[in-house]
């Protein structure tokens, strides 16, 4: 299956949840947001981080040539109720060049990134994810409610030059308390 993936100037013609559009729109970082609406409800929690091979979507989208990458998957949640899970896709070429990134803990990667210099991020681009789409049905494996996909937004990140790739997808109790 093919995802096809729009720039923001196409996501007007879509339709998306009221509560989930301001959080695809958003341009500040999703764990800052977060943390200002969620206050001491807020947590950030690791759920699994591995090594796999790049499809040749992820190699599209990291322009790299790469094989093989870590994954890393976390949930941003609200009280308990996950708002946002989030993959980051790291190249070996990447790891290479940046070891630490692949100990990173509980820290949010955007924050972390933040705080250095040599950064670049691209424009989002927004898709409606199947649940069986592997991130997707990845993000829903705990989910009380199975909905029939969901809205995600990526952005290629290049930490002096090397890439890396963050994809957020938006659970369906995103901007809910």
């Amino acid at each position: 299956m093919t995802i096809q993936w729009h720039p923001a100037e196409r996501l007007g013609q879509m339709n998306v949840d009221s509560n989930v559009r301001p959080w695809l729109i958003g341009k500040d970082l999703v764990t800052v947001r977060m943390k200002a609406i969620c206050g001491e409800r807020f947590a950030l929690r690791v759920v699994d981080q591995w090594s796999g091979l790049l499809g040749a979507s992820h190699r599209s989208a990291l322009r790299t040539a790469d094989s093989d990458a870590l994954y890393r998957d976390v949930e941003m949640s609200h009280g308990g109720n996950t708002w946002v899970f989030e993959q980051a896709v790291m190249p070996d070429s990447t790891l290479c060049a940046h070891p630490w990134l692949a100990e990173l803990g509980d820290s949010a990667l955007g924050e972390t990134l933040g705080d250095l210099s040599g950064i670049e991020r691209s424009g989002y681009e927004y898709a409606w994810l199947p649940a069986v789409e592997p991130v997707a049905a990845r993000a829903l494996r705990h989910a009380e409610t199975k909905p029939g996909g969901l809205w995600a937004r990526r952005a290629r990140i290049a930490l002096r030059s090397a890439p890396l790739l963050i994809q957020e997808l938006f659970m369906p109790a995103t901007g809910r308390a």
